[in-house]
């Protein structure tokens, strides 16, 4: 993948079409050449800013999801396009709980969620691990070159 690569997703803000976001986030960073438990934080960490901006039963609106690749990392940026409430008012405000805080700062190297112009938002980021070669493309090669 090229240094400059983005994704874009958007999906209706409940949770069954959220873990969309988790499976674009792995597929990405397993291309990276992220280990098995560097995917897992990433999937863990969408999952709780997902939660954070869509509560646990989801919101009339939608998700939308860029994911921007880099050499050795993956910047995620989350944002919800929400229909405003009764009266024009917003429903609730962008607020992580403190579990999900402690949890985040131990998966991801960057984390933030707060109230946009558009809605509430999130971003994160997730380094591969230093030392960590990348052998993203290793096994697919050794397959195709089996079955060729």
């Amino acid at each position: 993948m090229a240094t400059s690569d983005e994704v874009r997703l958007v999906v209706p803000a409940m949770p069954e079409y959220l873990r969309l976001a988790r499976v674009t986030a792995a597929g990405l960073a397993s291309r990276l050449g992220f280990s098995f438990d560097e995917v897992e934080d990433l999937r863990l960490a969408i999952d709780e800013l997902c939660y954070g901006l869509t509560g646990n039963t989801g919101r009339p609106g939608t998700v939308e999801v860029r994911y921007m690749v880099a050499t050795d990392s993956l910047v995620i940026e989350g944002e919800g396009h929400f229909e405003p409430a009764l009266g024009g008012e917003p429903t609730t405000e962008a607020k992580l709980p403190e579990l999900s805080q402690v949890i985040l700062a131990a998966l991801v190297d960057e984390h933030a969620l707060s109230d946009g112009a558009d809605g509430p938002r999130f971003r994160l980021v997730k380094r591969r691990e230093r030392g960590h070669t990348e052998q993203a493309g290793a096994p697919e090669q050794g397959r195709n070159s089996a079955t060729s």
